[in-house]
């Protein structure tokens, strides 16, 4: 059996998700909590496996709840339930560690075979969502970038070879080689080609 905690500020919410998914067979309610704060005391007294998580409700919202859940070490995959369409609203639950999502008007199947999904180990995102994502860790990893790693993005920006860039500033091509690799793992790209394409659309090509 899976077992699922259910957090929502409606009672008749949790009361619906409660009826529906004791009725399936692999499936059983363990909880229910009303904010946050309430979902990690709780989670932290019936274990649950999956926990189906409301992102806005009052005092502690979901987002709150899955840093608590993360600080106290729960080990319950945490599957967002949202009336929230717009991937930017949902962007900060993902980051926090949520495994993934639902709309509030999605199907009763379709949502118990995403709670058996995440159980599973599986994330649920929706593309754009996922591009989001992928747009953000890049964007931190340009702050991670020293000035030099920025004057060498620059560099290869504008088609310059590692040989070029050790003559323009002064370094070895050992040296230069060391930045280039340390920029694309920042960046998380492949390649010098993705590096210049990135430089050029965030502004840092110089």
């Amino acid at each position: 059996m899976i077992r699922v905690l259910v957090v929502d500020d409606h009672p008749v919410v949790r009361q619906g998700l409660r009826s529906f998914l004791d009725l399936q067979p692999d499936l059983t309610v363990v909880g229910e909590a009303a904010d946050g704060v309430e979902a990690v005391t709780v989670a932290a007294e019936v274990r649950p496996d999956v926990i189906l998580l409301d992102l806005r409700m009052p005092g502690a919202d979901g987002v709150r709840a899955l840093h608590g859940l993360g600080t106290a070490g729960s080990t319950a995959r945490v599957l967002v339930i949202t009336s929230a369409t717009e991937p930017a609203a949902i962007l900060p639950a993902m980051r926090a560690g949520a495994a993934g999502y639902v709309y509030k008007d999605v199907d009763p199947h379709a949502l118990a075979a995403a709670i058996r999904s995440v159980h599973a180990g599986h994330v649920l995102l929706a593309p754009e969502v996922a591009r989001l994502l992928a747009e953000g860790d890049r964007r931190a990893g340009a702050d991670r970038l020293t000035a030099r790693e920025r004057d060498v993005l620059a560099g290869i920006a504008g088609g310059r070879s590692n040989r070029e860039l050790a003559r323009d500033l002064g370094l070895s091509e050992k040296t230069v080689k060391t930045h280039v690799s340390s920029i694309l793992g920042k960046l998380g790209v492949q390649d010098r080609t993705q590096a210049a394409l990135y430089a050029v659309r965030s502004g840092l090509a110089g």
